[in-house]
């Protein structure tokens, strides 16, 4: 398109209150996150109910930051963009009515994103070749699936977890092992210090669908590790149970995604979602993708985390199929893919 679609994107899904101007759905003026991680450590996890009361506190000052970061006023925006699902309901709703109220006092278009939809199109915000058709494997706290991106908000799920999503399964092993809460990003930095091989844990396949994710059984087998250990008075090396832990998820992400690679005979692969951040599953991802000549794609970190830039890039493909909502746009907490 010849015109500039200037996008003022909402993300309020679950601990980050955020906000950003996205032009033509890949030039990023603007990405300002107000995280709640230091304040939810407190208590070891997210607690819905204060992550709702935060983001009413924070997201009228993310989003005058955005715009006068993107040196832009509610004069220059052309459609509000907002997560409407899955997540956690308050906190959903928090943006979204914040987004229908600037949509209805200004006059523009209210676009609803669905959360997973944005973490996809964050790979299009530093990746101006990346067009569809092509394999996407989003790994979240929430979420893990492998999806096929036919087109611009067209998708095909391949595979979802049957339980715990590979974030939840860091969270819970990083609890157990005494890291605390954000799980990922400590697991990470303490199995730099261990031995990945150290403990077989087990890799699960679901028998009857080859792209399904399981992490409980996995979970459990670090759980009842750990017990067996103090049992027996055996010492239990943080470092070890960690890399051991993560390379028992890393392999199983880069099995079921190469297996994809090779039946839909892809080219192009991408990652999405906070997992992907982790330095080792991108570099397992990549070098499975480099052995088969697929080109690999992975948003920078601070774009897999839940931001409202990916918003904005989903956002502005949806309104240009056309997709609007009205004022009677509500948040759905367990909204699935292609539902939107």
């Amino acid at each position: 398109m010849e015109k500039e679609i200037k996008i003022l994107a909402i993300e309020s899904s679950c601990d980050e209150t955020a906000a950003a101007v996205v032009v033509n759905g890949r030039d990023l003026r603007s990405n300002v996150i107000s995280s709640q991680i230091d304040l939810h450590t407190l208590y070891g996890g997210v607690v819905p109910e204060i992550a709702s009361r935060k983001h009413i506190e924070k997201i009228n000052q993310v989003i005058e930051q955005a715009l006068k970061e993107a040196d832009m006023t509610l004069d220059d925006i052309d459609a509000i963009g907002v997560t409407y699902g899955p997540g956690l309901i308050g906190a959903l709703l928090v943006g979204v009515a914040e987004a229908k109220a600037l949509a209805y006092a200004r006059n523009l278009p209210l676009v609803p994103v669905h959360h997973i939809e944005g973490h996809i199109s964050a790979n299009y915000i530093e990746n101006p070749d990346l067009e569809p058709p092509f394999l996407c494997l989003v790994v979240s706290g929430g979420h893990t699936h492998l999806v096929r991106v036919l087109d611009y908000g067209k998708y095909e799920i391949l595979g979802r977890t049957r339980d715990d999503a590979a974030g939840e399964a860091f969270d819970k092993v990083a609890r157990a092992i005494g890291l605390g809460y954000p799980g990922g990003p400590k697991i990470e930095k303490v199995s730099h210090e261990g031995n990945p091989d150290a403990i077989a844990f087990p890799r699960a396949k679901v028998g009857d669908d080859v792209y399904d994710f399981s992490f409980s059984g996995l979970k459990s087998a670090v759980l009842n590790y750990l017990n067996g250990c103090r049992m027996k008075g055996i010492e239990i090396v943080q470092a070890d149970v960690a890399a051991s832990f993560q390379k028992a998820v890393t392999d199983v992400l880069v099995d079921h995604a190469m297996h994809a690679v090779e039946e839909y005979h892809a080219d192009k692969f991408a990652i999405a979602g906070g997992v992907a951040s982790n330095g080792v599953i991108r570099a397992a991802i990549e070098e499975a993708c480099k052995a088969r000549g697929v080109k690999f794609y992975r948003p920078s970190p601070i774009l897999c985390t839940d931001n409202a830039a990916m918003i904005g890039a989903a956002a502005y493909y949806d309104f240009l199929a056309g997709k609007r909502a009205g004022m009677d746009l509500n948040a759905v907490a367990n909204l699935k893919l292609g539902e939107s």
